[in-house]
């Protein structure tokens, strides 16, 4: 089992205990990745139809308890022929090995345990599922010192009949009367139970104590509790009342609900708790009409004991004569209706704790011996150990498992369980560890582009564990998605083993190069190559040669890599007007096209039309700031040959 994935989330580590129903081991959620405890049915219960469905309603009810002091279910489902339950993992111990560490508690932590398992009953109640388990086992002590109640959903599905299996016996301690005698159950049956469980933290020792779930069971129906102040004079009077009042044998005698029940507990704290003036211990009657061989308790000299109902003191009458009982059975049924009826409740227990004896004498009729310890030895150790001679059990089926924790050879399981009575002869099943199972083979996912859940979730789904890696940067992936991942998807790799990857940080940023007075064509080749798109746009200029960039944007520094970088190139001078000059004499037209902004050319020209020193023409007509004006100017007429 160790080592199995659940539903494709849950890998199963190693055991941590066995009950009655299931075996519960240490597991870790793949996609959330946090510890739970994962509770794997037996397989005797996980075949039965019936149960199967009782299982499913349950564990959706439970699923929708929440409460602080229960604890928390979070999944289920079915692998294979395997049933589970996915719980909250709790660190701590249980009440019941904390009664037998430090023995009985303070009447206020013990009134302060029983309000919190009150409040988690009432929500339990409210959605109308009755535990029917309430012990110290199932309650779970934090480090905190809060307690939250386990196993919610699974005892509704159980069949609560008593047998005298040890770990029944050990529930047979708090069951209701009504539960003993396989009557309609309702709230006040766990009231009872946590009852039985605060006379216990309270006292240190159970109410009613026997050799077998049959006498425990009788003592549930016809007996009183003794005082728990007359085992622990330290318990106070008003939790005592408390107490009492939870495991009355009438139903309808108790707390009539959980939130009744948690309020008294509150006020005792607070120190508002009153002891009701009627409040007593008085064991009720139950008078069987036939004594049995088995079942009836008898006195000494042969004759039936019968229970009187005292006053105001509690104590028992005994009755050593036929003649006596009969006529004090007259006398209170003449008072007292009411005895009737309990005597009539007597006899159907009676009845029904004959036939289960008879059942229990029958299938039981063969010694019984404890069952040793095998787990942790090696597989030799424990077959030669079970076919010794003298062995009082023999060898069953051995069985193999892969396991984490345990080296190959070793038992890790064993049916029946060790410390527990079984009949001579039973055969003891073992699984032997086979070592760490192989890990498979399986292919790496492709992660990229995907969100950090996606990519765990589709790693956790072929076995494979995840890691977040540092962020790069990326041209392509959306920032906080998957950009790389080790090793590639396609690759092999063995279930269990860990993938990185790396989400995208986005673009990077690189070196703007200067590609001022640079060409054109050079300067776009240099930023291109650099990673960067090229944005041209021209501008006239004087300073700076056509063709050639003035200026660039951004300058310098760095840019996202794939960002655009605008380059200016120079379109040359900007050209303009040249003032009209023809006409003007040639110091009036110098000092206008200077003016103008212009360089004077002057060249003189022979011209029998215009008088000497005025301008006869002018190159160009236009030109850029600066640029040089030619000016014909008029030497006179050609001088004759």
């Amino acid at each position: 089992m160790p080592g199995r994935m659940l539903g494709g989330r849950y890998q199963v580590q190693d055991k941590i205990g066995t009950g009655g129903m299931a075996t519960v081991y240490r597991g870790q959620d793949q996609v959330l990745g946090r510890t739970v405890a994962i509770k794997m049915m037996l397989p005797q219960y996980a075949n039965d139809p019936s149960f199967a469905a009782r299982f499913k309603q349950e564990a959706q009810a439970a699923a929708a308890l929440s409460s602080p002091y229960i604890v928390s279910v979070y999944d289920w489902g079915k692998d294979g022929e395997s049933y589970y339950i996915v719980m909250e993992y709790l660190r701590g111990t249980d009440l019941k090995s904390g009664i037998r560490k430090h023995g009985a508690l303070d009447s206020r932590k013990v009134a302060q345990i029983g309000s919190q398992i009150a409040q988690a009953l009432s929500v339990a109640h409210r959605h109308d599922i009755i535990h029917r388990d309430i012990k110290p086992q199932n309650i779970m002590v934090q480090p905190d010192g809060n307690i939250k109640v386990m196993d919610f959903g699974i005892a509704r599905a159980k069949n609560s009949s008593l047998t005298t299996d040890n770990s029944v016996l050990g529930t047979a301690h708090y069951v209701s009367p009504e539960q003993s005698t396989g009557k309609p159950l309702g709230p006040t049956t766990d009231i009872y139970s946590l009852g039985i469980v605060m006379y216990e933290a309270a006292t240190g020792r159970v109410p009613f104590a026997g050799d077998d779930a049959i006498s425990v069971a009788m003592k549930q129906v016809n007996e009183a509790p003794q005082p728990p102040s007359l085992i622990n004079p330290n318990v106070d009077p008003a939790l005592e009342a408390i107490i009492l009042r939870c495991m009355e044998k009438n139903p309808a005698d108790r707390y009539q609900s959980a939130d009744e029940l948690a309020r008294a507990l509150r006020d005792f704290i607070a120190g508002r708790a009153t002891i009701p003036s009627n409040t007593t211990v008085s064991p009720r009657i139950v008078t069987p009409p036939q004594p049995t061989s088995r079942l009836d308790r008898r006195g000494i000299d042969g004759s039936n004991t019968y229970i009187t109902r005292g006053g105001d003191t509690g104590r028992l009458n005994r009755v050593h004569s036929r003649e006596e009982a009969d006529e004090l059975d007259k006398r209170e049924n003449k008072r007292h209706k009411r005895n009737v009826i309990l005597g009539v409740l007597g006899a159907l227990v009676v009845l029904a704790l004959a036939g289960f004896a008879i059942a229990q004498m029958l299938g039981n009729s063969s010694q019984q011996y404890l069952v040793p310890q095998f787990v942790g030895q090696t597989k030799d150790q424990a077959t030669q150990a079970l076919n010794a001679s003298g062995s009082h059990f023999k060898l069953g089926t051995v069985t193999e498992s892969y396991s984490d924790s345990a080296p190959e050879g070793q038992v890790i399981d064993q049916t029946p369980s060790a410390n527990r009575q079984a009949p001579e002869g039973t055969a003891v099943n073992l699984v032997i560890s086979k070592g760490a199972k192989p890990a498979a083979a399986v292919k790496v996912p492709d992660l990229t582009n995907k969100s950090p859940s996606e990519a765990e979730s589709a790693l956790a789904a072929v076995g494979l564990k995840a890691r977040n890696g540092d962020s790069v940067e990326s041209d392509d992936v959306t920032v906080g998605y998957v950009a790389t991942q080790e090793p590639a998807a396609g690759s092999d790799a063995k279930a269990g083993d860990t993938i990185t990857y790396h989400l995208s940080s986005g673009k990077g940023k690189v070196d703007v190069p200067d590609v001022t007075e640079m060409t054109a064509e050079r300067a776009s080749d240099v930023l291109k190559d650099a990673g960067f798109k090229v944005d041209t746009q021209q501008q006239p200029s004087s300073s700076v040669p056509e063709g050639r960039v003035i200026s660039q944007s951004p300058a310098n520094g760095k840019a996202d890599k794939g960002s655009t970088v605008t380059i200016v190139v120079s379109s040359g001078a900007q050209s303009g007007s040249v003032p009209n000059v023809v006409g003007k004499d040639f110091e009036t037209a110098q000092s206008t096209l200077e003016n103008a902004g212009f360089q004077v050319n002057t060249v003189w020209v022979y011209d029998d039309n215009v008088a000497t020193g005025n301008v006869v023409g002018q190159t160009p007509s236009s030109a850029a700031a600066g640029a040089t004006i030619t000016i014909r100017v008029s030497s006179g007429p050609r001088p004759s040959a």
